[in-house]
């Protein structure tokens, strides 16, 4: 490899201009990127242009490029090694259409939160306009929407099977999953002087080559893209399959067959190990939105983590509506303490820091390490959930060093509190019978709301999501509360719900809504069940099926019904009214129509005869429909809205607003 010299803190070159100004005559990569340009740990793009330049690779950023044509695409002329293609940080049908299939009109990937800087589907438009400018010339794609997309699969905004990302954006090689391990090795090989057709013998990698080639790594011969488009069945069996093999330590090379070809998905990298997560994050990120987009306000997203840390990476939860089990995986690693602590310590010194850590979290933030010491040698079970229905025999609850991290964190100099706002795994936070965490976490490191995801409260639904039963969370959050008002402090819980996922009947969504009414809380908004790639919730959508066991699983696919699940959801909205009343006859539960104490809505206004049309009609008396006004307990006002005064309160607390969406993962 030839020797380079590694940039400070400096942003890399986003112009022929700043890459003459560096002595180079040509980048060796040129990294397209369907987001704006941010140079922190927390966006993909950055992660593995720090990687490849710490390998001494000359990288150039090329962010959001005019696509309409390929003239942007030749910015910096044809690279030494060849392209990386990226669609950004979350699948670019995501990021530009709601579930409900409606055109979005806030990017917080862009400058400005403005939306049409990138197309739909822009791994495969970028790869084409290069090919267009390039012919030739090697391209990696990676990334979320690549990674997801690997197989063939279920296309919710086509509503059909679509081939593999890799087939259609005829590029040579797809990284999955955390690629800093396969995209260095991909880089060095590129770098010998190997071409990239031959490069077919990286974990962590998928390619596309002729039928009867030799794979180099045991494999499992998948079906043909011709079946799995049409024969819902085999396309559920075959997804069981590439879930069971997401493993580093025994997951085998998978093949799909199109035609006289194949496509081939080399095993998993390894990840990362802890030395080797805390050099990814000791690279010179300058932590900030490249100064270009200063004129358009900044970059949104880097409002959610300018001041937030992660520590970890992989998810043991195995929840079915989560793409983590097929991107990050289920092995969970994580920094030491002292790379945590460098990083708190660099936040401190930012220009803008008023002295709060916003989070010290990851996928799930109280996680540190392998759920059990047999994950180390043997990888992840590929038939058993380390959470859920109940906890694995063999799993290690450990609350400890997460506690002293968070601890050492907040003892750094200019820090005035450490908050945690990523997911906390509430079931695995229950099973350990040591309370001093759950007790800190409540006195020390919630901003007055703490978010879960409970997602519902009906077990059969829950059992398709991979969540425990609804007496898991119904005993976490009685202790919440136990424990804030053991520690003298009024703070609320903001749980996630979900509505039409696969396995939710409306009957379901009913009884959540009583349940939520119990509670005393209404949310102000919910998820609809959103069908993107790579997840075995999307897999039962397409295919009533359970991939993993076989099982047909009830789904709703029409419109309607889907609506009236989610104003359920929010049957205390005024204007959601006619469509709870509709949903509540049709599920054989019009009893909860009316002014007793158990309905959920009234009933439909009508004039009664003599009164002036638009009259306000009488209400019962308050004797007589059991409507008389309760003391709420103070401690059961879990789960309520955030008064204005308790928003100022956090504002003032945080240092800065919160957002007041979240896309989910």
């Amino acid at each position: 490899m030839l020797e380079r010299t590694v940039i400070g803190k400096e942003f890399l070159p986003v112009t022929m201009e700043e890459c003459r100004a560096r002595g180079w005559d040509a980048p060796d990569f040129v990294y397209v990127t369907g987001d704006a340009y941010v140079d922190h740990p927390s966006f993909g793009t950055a992660i593995i242009s720090r990687v490849l330049e710490h390998g001494g690779f000359r990288v150039a950023i090329l962010p959001q490029p005019d696509y309409r044509s390929a003239d942007a695409f030749r910015t910096f002329g044809r690279p030494r090694l060849g392209f990386l293609v990226s669609a950004g940080n979350i699948d670019s049908m995501v990021a530009h259409y709601t579930v409900a299939l409606k055109k979005r009109t806030y990017d917080y990937y862009s400058p400005g939160g403005k939306t049409g800087f990138r197309p739909d589907r822009a791994v495969i438009v970028y790869c084409n306009r290069i090919r267009e400018a390039y012919g030739d010339v090697p391209i990696v794609i990676g990334g979320l929407e690549a990674s997801l997309r690997r197989f063939a699969h279920y296309d919710y905004w086509s509503d059909k099977v679509r081939r593999s990302i890799l087939v259609d954006a005829r590029a040579d090689i797809l990284s999955y999953g955390m690629g800093e391990k396969s995209i260095l090795r991909v880089a060095q090989l590129l770098d010998r002087g190997v071409p990239v057709k031959k490069i077919r013998d990286v974990r962590g990698t998928v390619y596309l080559c002729d039928g009867g080639d030799k794979v180099h790594f045991e494999e499992i011969d998948g079906p043909d893209y011709d079946v799995l488009k049409t024969d819902r069945a085999a396309y559920a069996s075959f997804f069981g399959v590439q879930y069971r093999n997401q493993d580093a330590v025994y997951g085998k090379a998978i093949v799909e067959h199109y035609g006289a070809k194949k496509l081939v998905q080399n095993p998993p990298a390894p990840p990362l190990e802890r030395e080797e997560l805390d050099r990814v994050y000791a690279l010179p990120f300058t932590r900030a939105v490249h100064p270009m987009y200063e004129k358009d306000g900044g970059v949104p997203a880097i409002n959610e983590v300018a001041f937030s840390i992660t520590h970890n990476r992989g998810c043991f939860g195995a929840c079915n509506f989560c793409a983590l089990s097929f991107h990050q995986g289920r092995a969970v690693r994580s920094r030491s303490m002292e790379s945590v602590v460098r990083e708190a310590e660099e936040i401190s010194s930012m220009p803008g820091f008023k002295g709060y850590i916003h989070d010290v979290g990851g996928p799930t933030a109280n996680f540190r390490y392998p759920a059990c010491d047999k994950q180390i040698a043997h990888g992840v079970c590929p038939d058993r959930r380390c959470l859920a229905p109940k906890p694995c025999p063999n799993l290690k609850v450990d609350h400890s060093e997460y506690a002293e991290l968070l601890r050492r964190v907040a003892a750094v100099k200019g820090v005035k509190k450490v908050f945690v706002r990523s997911g906390i795994r509430f079931d695995y936070l229950m099973y350990d019978r040591d309370d001093s965490f759950f007790t800190q976490l409540v006195r020390d490191h919630v901003s007055g709301q703490l978010k879960v995801a409970p997602e519902h409260i009906c077990d059969g639904v829950l059992a398709c999501m991979g969540k425990p039963p609804v007496g898991v969370y119904d005993a976490f959050r009685e202790k919440y509360f136990a424990l804030t008002k053991k520690v003298g402090k009024e703070q609320y819980l903001v749980p996630y719900l979900m509505s039409s996922h696969p396995g939710s009947t409306l009957k379901d969504a009913v009884e959540l809504a009583l349940y939520l009414k119990k509670s005393g809380y209404s949310p102000e908004q919910v998820q609809d069940f959103y069908p993107t790639p790579g997840t075995v919730s999307t897999c039962m959508y397409y295919t009533g099926l359970d991939p993993l066991t076989g099982k047909k699983v009830f789904v709703t696919t029409d419109y309607e019904e889907k609506r009236m699940q989610r104003a359920l959801l929010q049957w205390g909205k005024k204007e959601n009214a006619p469509l709870v009343r509709r949903a509540l006859v049709k599920a054989g539960r019009a009893d909860l129509i009316g002014y007793g104490p158990h309905c959920l809505v009234p009933p439909e206004r009508r004039e009664a005869p003599g009164r002036k049309p638009g009259a306000p009609a009488r209400k019962p008396s308050s004797a007589g429909s059991g409507g008389a006004k309760r003391k709420r307990d103070p401690v059961k006002k879990d789960e309520k809205n955030r008064t204005a005064a308790g928003k100022q309160k956090e504002k003032k607390e945080n240092g800065k607003d919160r957002r007041t969406s979240k896309t989910r993962k």
